[in-house]
C-alpha cells in the first residue's frame, strides 16, 4: 500500500511541476575575456579559466551561491521527503562482502544498511571453520568524528600477523598508513603519510612496497601537478623518510607506478605507466636476490601477472590481442614474443584470476558475464555455471583455499554471495540480503540498436511489469563512454525507486567503455570520440521509436 501511495504523491508532483513557476535565476559567472591561453601557437580563449583555483576566494564563493539556487529549487519539489523516505528504507538492508582468510581468522566487510561506511569483521578458524560471534576488526565510520575518513585499502602480511591500511581524510587521494598488530589490533608503529595512488604489497612480514609522488609544496594538494610516481620498500620498525627508493622519480619518470608480490613471495612485480592505459613490466626475483629487470618494453599494451607457480608466471595481456589473452614467461624472460601463450584470446574480452590452484576466465559476451575454469596448462575443466544472467565477480584466493566465492547482481537483484566448490564447480548461496523488493515484478532485458555509422549497440531497459509501451514513460538514459569502463547489470536501490514509480532506466553500452575489448574502447577517444555521443543519441532515438518513452519525458545522465 505505502508503494502506491508514494507513486499518488509523485504524480501529483510531476503535475504540479508542470504548472508555471517562478524561474529560476542563476548566480552571474564572470567571463574574463581576457584569458586568453596559447597552445601550440594557438589562441585559445579560456574565459571561466578562474573557475579552476579551488582555492580562491571567487570560486569557493561562487560554488556557495550555485548550492543555495540548487538546493532551494530542491526543497520546493512536494514529493521529495516520500522519495527521500522510501530511498532510506529501501537502502537499510543487510550488505555483506565474500569472506577471505588471513593467518587464524576469517574477515569479511558487513553493513547494516545505513552505516557510511563497512565495518570489517572477523571470526576465529577451526579446522577451516570460522567459529564463535564475530568481532570487529576495524570500523572507518570511527576514523573521525565528522565521518569524512575513509579505508583507503587493506593489506595483510602473507602470514596474517600484521596488517596495513590507509586512511583517506575528505576524500583526498593523499593517503596516511597505519600499521597494526592483526591479532592485537594495536598500532606497531607510526603512521606513514603522504602516499598517492598506491596498493601495499608485502615482502614476508618484514615489510612492504608502496606509491608515491612528491606533494606539492605550494598551491593545493588536489590540483597541484603529480607526475613523477616513485616506488618505496618501508621497513617495519624503521622510519619512513629512510624508506628505499626501488623505482621511479626522475631517474626513471613515470606517472603511475603498482607493485605486487606473488603469492609464493618469489617474485616483486612492477607496473609503470605514462598514462591510464598500457604499461611497462618489471620482475625482480626476491628468492634469489636478483636484479629488478624490464621485461616488457613500451605502454602501448597492458600486462598483468595473475599468477605465479614453479618459477613461471602468467601475464594477461591484450599484446597482439585486444580481447586478451593468457601467456607464460619463466622468472625475468624477456618477451612477450619468446613467451609462450596459455588461454587463447577468444571473441569477447577476458578476464583471469587465480584461486584453489586453478586459474579463472571471465569472458564479457555482450556487457554480460561468463565463467569457466582452466588448469595452468591451459586446459578447460568446465564452464561454471550462474545463477542467471548478470554480473559475476570473484573467484579469486590462494591457491589452497578448498572452496572460493564470488558475488552475482543484475539490475533487479541485489548482490548475493555464492560459495563455490572448485573439485566440483558446484555453487550454493553464502549470503543473500534481506530487502522490501520483489524482482519478480520487475522486467531488465537486453536489445541492440543501430548507431549513426551502422554499429550494433547493447542496451539494457529495466523497467516494472506491466508498464505500457506509449511513449510517455519518464525514463533516465545513462551512458558512460570513457576510460576503457565497461557498465555490467548491477543493482541500485536509487534506480529501483525510480522504477517503483513507473519509471525506465536505460543503459547503452555506448564505445568508449570495454564491454568489446580495446577496439571497442579505441573507436570511443581521440578523434574517434563523436561515436559517443552518436553512440548516446541512437539509444535515445531507439527508446523514442520503440515507444518507451519521447523527449519530454527523457533525462540523460552520465
Amino acid at each position: 500500500m505505502k508503494h502506491w501511495t508514494l507513486a499518488a504523491v509523485a504524480a501529483a508532483g510531476l503535475a504540479a511541476c508542470q504548472t508555471p513557476e517562478q524561474p529560476v535565476v542563476y548566480p552571474v559567472t564572470r567571463f574574463d575575456s581576457a584569458d586568453v591561453k596559447t597552445y601550440f601557437g594557438v589562441d585559445v580563449a579560456d574565459p571561466y579559466g578562474w573557475l579552476e583555483d579551488d582555492r580562491s576566494e571567487e570560486t569557493g564563493a561562487w560554488v556557495t551561491a550555485q548550492n543555495e539556487v540548487t538546493q532551494g529549487y530542491l526543497e520546493r519539489i512536494p514529493y521529495r521527503k516520500a522519495l527521500r523516505d522510501r530511498l532510506t528504507e529501501l537502502w537499510n538492508y543487510e550488505k555483506r562482502g565474500a569472506p577471505f582468510v588471513e593467518g587464524e581468522f576469517q574477515y569479511f566487510y558487513r553493513n547494516d544498511g545505513l552505516q557510511s561506511q563497512s565495518v570489517l569483521y572477523r571470526q576465529s578458524l577451526l579446522n577451516g571453520e570460522a567459529q564463535g560471534e564475530p568481532e570487529v576488526f576495524l570500523d572507518p565510520n570511527t576514523f573521525s568524528a565528522d565521518g569524512t575518513s575513509s579505508l583507503g585499502g587493506l593489506s595483510f602480511s602473507p602470514d596474517g600477523s600484521r596488517a596495513a591500511y590507509q586512511v583517506s581524510v575528505g576524500g583526498s587521494d593523499w593517503r596516511s598508513v597505519v600499521v597494526i598488530d592483526a591479532v592485537s589490533k594495536k598500532i606497531v608503529e607510526d603512521t606513514m603519510v603522504d602516499v598517492k595512488f598506491s596498493g601495499l604489497a608485502w615482502r614476508g612480514s618484514e615489510g612492504f612496497y608502496y606509491s608515491s609522488y612528491e606533494k606539492p609544496k605550494a598551491g593545493s594538494a588536489l590540483s597541484g601537478m603529480t607526475d613523477q610516481h616513485k616506488l618505496f620498500f618501508h621497513k617495519l620498525g624503521t622510519e619512513q623518510s629512510a624508506d628505499e627508493l626501488v623505482f621511479g622519480g626522475a631517474a626513471t619518470p613515470r606517472r603511475y607506478i603498482g607493485a605486487s608480490v606473488t603469492e609464493d613471495g618469489q617474485f616483486l612485480v612492477v607496473t609503470a605507466a605514462v598514462s591510464t592505459t598500457g604499461n611497462e613490466l618489471y620482475i625482480q626475483d626476491l628468492k634469489n636476490k636478483g636484479k629488478l629487470v624490464r621485461v616488457v618494453d613500451g605502454f602501448s599494451q597492458e600486462y598483468n601477472v595473475v599468477d605465479a607457480v614453479d618459477g613461471a608466471l602468467y601475464v594477461l595481456t591484450n599484446h597482439q590481442a585486444p580481447n586478451y589473452r593468457l601467456m607464460r614467461l619463466n622468472g625475468a624472460q624477456a618477451g612477450p614474443e619468446t613467451w609462450s601463450e596459455v588461454i587463447p584470446e577468444g571473441e569477447f574480452p577476458m578476464s583471469v584470476s587465480s584461486g584453489a590452484g586453478y586459474l579463472w576466465v571471465e569472458r564479457m559476451e555482450h556487457a554480460l558475464s561468463s565463467v569457466a575454469q582452466y588448469r595452468h596448462d591451459g586446459t578447460k575443466v568446465r564452464d561454471v555455471k550462474l545463477p542467471g544472467v548478470g554480473t559475476a565477480s570473484g573467484f579469486g584466493g590462494r591457491r589452497g583455499d578448498e572452496k572460493l566465492y564470488f558475488s552475482f547482481t543484475n539490475a533487479i537483484t541485489p548482490s548475493s554471495i555464492y560459495a563455490l566448490d572448485p573439485a566440483s564447480g558446484a555453487s550454493e548461496v553464502f549470503f543473500a540480503p534481506k530487502i522490501d523488493f520483489d524482482p519478480a515484478q520487475y522486467i531488465s532485458e537486453q536489445v541492440f540498436y543501430t548507431s549513426k555509422d551502422g554499429t550494433k549497440v547493447p542496451m539494457t531497459i529495466s523497467y516494472k511489469k506491466g508498464l505500457k509501451r506509449n511513449g510517455a514513460n519518464p525514463t533516465i538514459l545513462y551512458g558512460y563512454g570513457g576510460f576503457n569502463i565497461s557498465l555490467t547489470p548491477s543493482f541500485s536501490t536509487s534506480y529501483v525507486v525510480w522504477m517503483e514509480q513507473g519509471g525506465i532506466l536505460a543503459i547503452p553500452n555506448i564505445r568508449g567503455g570495454g564491454e568489446y575489448g580495446e577496439k571497442w574502447h579505441v573507436a570511443g577517444t581521440q578523434m574517434q570520440k563523436q561515436n559517443v555521443f552518436d553512440d548516446f543519441i541512437a539509444a535515445a532515438e531507439y527508446l523514442f521509436a520503440e515507444k518507451y518513452t519521447a523527449s519530454d519525458y527523457l533525462a540523460l545522465s552520465g
